[in-house]
């Protein structure tokens, strides 16, 4: 064997050991990063508690709980809202309002764990509520206030809507029918189907708790953001809902003493999705209802300005409805819950005594899980010791407070007489505790992230290694890709700067191709060659500054004005004669691309596809917002001829088509007939894929192909080095995902794409439509890029040659690409083993939930989805193909 040989296998090994370790290290170091937390097992029982005696009677036997997915507090407290009965009901006290925080994650499935249970979810539920069919995050084993009235024996469980309750409650109902929370496409049934049971079932009286759960508005956020032409309407409906339902209380004898509680799971950002921890997205309404309310609270003011912050009226936590469930309906406190009872609810019970009672079981149920955590010797305490005159610890603060405020109501309980000052005490005690308890670290496995971050820092290795043997470069050229590499991984330890990463992307992007401009452009080369370069060079970088202004994405300034609002709110002729140019664009690209049919036909299958995939657009947007089908696309919508297709059936008709048109190419590839159009036949294929990504993109980022199309033809118009090549590969994939408005918020995932041509939930289907509709932009530099390491192939010949700049020589045609893939090998393996490295430090930070964790989500995305499945796996292929 050759040394040349033996050196093109062993990088080739350490190639593949490094691409198979991201994986393993991310799994290894995930299981202890997102482990589940520990909880006491069994249901609560009432504890003795002889100085107060029984526990008090509970003004409500029984529950309505009425859930509306992403009811974000100003669509039903603030003006211009749909909500006009509940604000009556709050203007004559028939309701009490609160502002309930929803802390991050803000997804349904932890959400709901902490409505239920009053205890603080864990991370990995933001993923396992992703998954249909899973049922480990369970709570058959957990108590609840459902598990509370199911053990009360006096009245059936009943639950429609979102079947993430049957999955988190397994068997618990006894009348049930679900619907799935991620068909976002449907606005109307969804919320049918649980509509259609409220009246027979009020008209029953064997049950004791109703859970309602309406997915439509969520989805209409999701599909068209909070001010979508829908949420008026979908609102107005709930409220209808809400008017049935109380009405039918004060009118049936048996629903005399029912409450009604409704309330969102989380709310929405300006986008209309969720998961973050912005203040519309934490910031869910919460409402009780009963006409007992009248009796003790007056009116409030209703509906209120609007507000920036969402704050309207009282702030409690969600996990604050455990425990006033509890004593509302006389049952004990769920042991697993960090709630505090609502001061507000007191007023029910007049006897001081009773309203102690019921804040010292709250008290004492928080204590067990704070004894479980910490030991009891840390609250045994004397309030007059050392540590209690300068506590060094929030938990030592807590325990001193905590025998202070336990000494007043053993003197009260000796005065008998327990005074509304100690009340407020422990009441601001309970609220303490929680904070404190709530913020705490996770029980992280820190030999297992240890472990994750070893394995990750092998790959490492193996991929710096693997790029030393395969590219034939001078140290030098490694800077520019050291720096970014080296930088990007100090960045992950600022969670400002993980917040804001978009900047970094762009600038670093903007600074390169202005450097390969400089650096080519004054290149020994023909004149007019020189003067196409530097139009080319200048087109590239004005079409990088308008991507970085086009969609505002990021914490500090996402709500800020960006192009893409301008188009849609002053300009919308301008939008769309830019997405008509789009849409041309790619015609004229695939138009004499469909290699081996004849012209003529090509040109017709080209018409068709772009044709289809054009009125696509126009109804989806007429669907999701008509205000924006104005002028000549509302007169092509009138006189389409595939009028009365749905949604469903014209997606359908793109990816068929799509589907076909591929085949075809591919099948060209492989017969080996046409040896010539080799090349050609995979820039078909790039384009079809353009055409995909523009068909899975919001109508608002359609213009931003033309923009990556300009770019890609100035590196196109470069004699780039590869390891250049890899470079402007690297951020160009980066800055286009920002661009398009990804971010590293959870709530920046957009789903209003992810059903398109999906009639029913199918986790693969969805899937796969979210991760193109999200990563359109990398994915389209993936390909382009191979594109242009065919055309460097096919230029210098498979054999090798020298740059023609007195530099090194290039590798031989297969090793070009191992070259290609071993840099960004090095760059995902830097990164992934940067980012757990600042989620193992920063675990204790105040942020490591909002901010680190989903980072490690969107590490795991990147590495996994967009390095190893694009980039090797797809790049990989193409560029197997297009060497045939």
């Amino acid at each position: 064997m050759t040394p040349r040989r033996h050196g093109t296998l062993t990088s080739t090994l350490l190639l593949v050991a490094a691409n198979a370790l991201i994986p393993v290290a991310i799994f290894v170091f995930a299981t202890g990063f997102f482990p589940y937390k520990p909880l006491l097992p069994g249901l609560a029982e009432y504890g003795p508690l002889p100085e107060y005696g029984d526990p008090p009677a509970p003004p409500f036997d029984r529950l309505v709980f009425m859930v509306v997915d992403a009811l974000r507090s100003d669509f039903v407290y603030a003006e211009n809202s749909g909500f006009q009965y509940t604000q009556e009901l709050i203007r004559n006290g028939g309701a009490m309002p609160f502002t309930a925080h929803a802390t991050s994650p803000t997804v349904t499935m932890p959400r709901l764990k902490a409505i239920t249970t009053g205890s603080i979810p864990s991370f990995l539920d933001v993923v396992l509520n992703l998954d249909e069919g899973d049922d480990s995050s369970s709570l058959a084993s957990q108590d609840s206030w459902l598990a509370q009235m199911k053990a009360k024996g006096v009245g059936k469980l009943v639950m429609y809507g979102d079947d993430t309750w049957l999955k988190l409650f397994p068997g618990i109902f006894d009348r049930s029918e679900g619907t799935t929370s991620f068909f976002v496409s449907d606005f109307t049934e969804v919320d049918n189907n649980v509509t259609r049971h409220i009246s027979d079932e009020l008209a029953r009286d064997d049950w004791n708790t109703m859970v309602l759960h309406y997915l439509g508005l969520d989805h209409i956020g999701h599909k068209g953001g909070p001010r979508s032409s829908h949420m008026i309407g979908k609102q107005a409906e709930m409220d209808g809902i809400v008017e049935q339902i109380f009405s039918t209380i004060e009118s049936l004898n048996h629903l005399q003493s029912t409450l009604f509680v409704v309330c969102g799971d989380h709310g929405m950002n300006d986008a209309g999705n969720h998961g973050g921890s912005s203040s519309g997205e934490t910031s869910p309404a919460l409402v009780f209802m009963s006409p007992k309310l009248r009796a003790h609270k007056t009116g409030l003011q209703s509906p209120l300005p609007e507000h920036e912050s969402f704050q309207y009226y009282t702030a409690v936590e969600q996990s604050d409805l455990a425990p006033t469930l509890a004593a509302l309906l006389g049952f004990p406190v769920p042991k697993n819950n960090l709630g505090t009872l609502i001061p507000d609810f007191l007023s029910f019970w007049p006897n001081v005594n009773d309203q102690a009672q019921l804040l010292m079981r709250n008290a004492y149920q928080i204590l067990d899980i704070i004894h479980a955590t910490f030991g009891r010797e840390v609250f045994d305490l004397n309030p007059t010791s050392e540590a209690c005159t300068a506590p060094e610890t929030d938990y030592e603060e807590l325990a001193c407070e905590w025998q202070q405020v336990s000494l007043m109501a053993k003197s009260m309980e000796a005065a008998d007489q327990i005074s509304p000052e100690w009340v407020y005490s422990m009441s601001k005690w309970l609220r303490k505790a929680q904070s404190i308890m709530s913020g705490m670290a996770s029980n992280y496995d820190v030999s297992r992230l240890v472990l994750g971050q070893v394995i990750a820092a092998v790959a490492v290795l193996c991929a710096l290694t693997a790029a030393g043997l395969c590219i034939p470069e001078k140290a030098a050229s490694f800077i520019p890709l050291g720096t970014i590499t080296i930088a990007y991984g100090i960045m992950m330890f600022a969670s400002s700067y993980v917040e804001e990463e978009h900047h970094f992307w762009y600038w670093a992007t903007s600074a390169w191709l202005g450097f390969l401009a400089l650096k080519r452009t004054r290149g020994k080369n023909h004149r007019n060659s020189r003067v196409s370069r530097e139009l080319l060079a200048l087109l590239a970088l004005v079409c990088t500054r308008q991507l970085r202004s086009w969609n505002q994405t990021g914490q500090k300034f996402a709500g800020e004005p960006d192009t893409a609002k301008y188009l849609v709110t002053k300009d919308p002729t301008g939008l769309w004669l830019l997405v008509g140019a789009t849409y041309f664009w790619i015609y004229r690209q695939l138009s004499h691309r469909l290699d081996g049919l004849p012209a003529p036909l090509g040109i017709a299958c080209a018409s068709a596809l772009i044709l289809a995939a054009l009125t696509f657009k126009v109804a989806f947007t007429q669907e999701d917002a008509p205000e924006l089908v104005t002028g000549l696309p509302k007169v092509f919508m009138n006189f389409n001829p595939a009028q009365g297709l749905s949604l469903i059936s014209r997606a359908r008709t793109i990816f068929l088509g799509l589907v076909l048109a591929t085949t075809c190419a591919l099948c060209f590839i492989l017969s080996k007939k046409r040896l010539s159009v080799k090349t050609p036949t995979i820039e078909t294929i790039h384009y079809l894929y353009v055409l995909l990504a523009m068909t899975q993109s919001r109508l608002t980022n359609i213009p931003l192909f033309l923009t990556l199309a300009a770019q890609h033809e100035f590196l196109g118009s470069l004699d780039l080095r590869p390891i250049e090549l890899s470079t402007s590969s690297l951020l160009l994939q980066h800055m286009a995902f920002f661009a398009f408005g990804g971010s590293n918020a959870i709530s920046s995932i957009d789903l209003s794409n992810a059903y398109n041509g999906v009639a029913d939930y199918d986790a693969a289907a969805v899937g796969a439509l979210t991760f193109v509709g999200n990563w359109a932009g990398p994915i389209f530099w993936t390909l382009a890029t191979t594109l242009l390491l065919l055309r460097q192939k096919k230029r210098r010949g498979a054999t090798g040659t020298g740059t023609g700049s007195g530099e090194a020589a290039l590798p031989r045609g297969r090793d070009l690409f191992a070259g290609h893939v071993a840099l960004l090998t090095v760059f995902a393996t830097c990164s992934i083993a940067a980012v757990m490295a600042a989620c193992t430090v920063l675990r204790t930070h105040l942020f490591i939930w909002t901010v680190f964790s989903p980072k490690y989500l969107y590490c795991i995305a990147w590495s996994v989805g967009q390095h190893l499945l694009v980039n090797v796996g797809v790049g990989g292929l193409l560029f197997g193909l297009g060497s045939l």
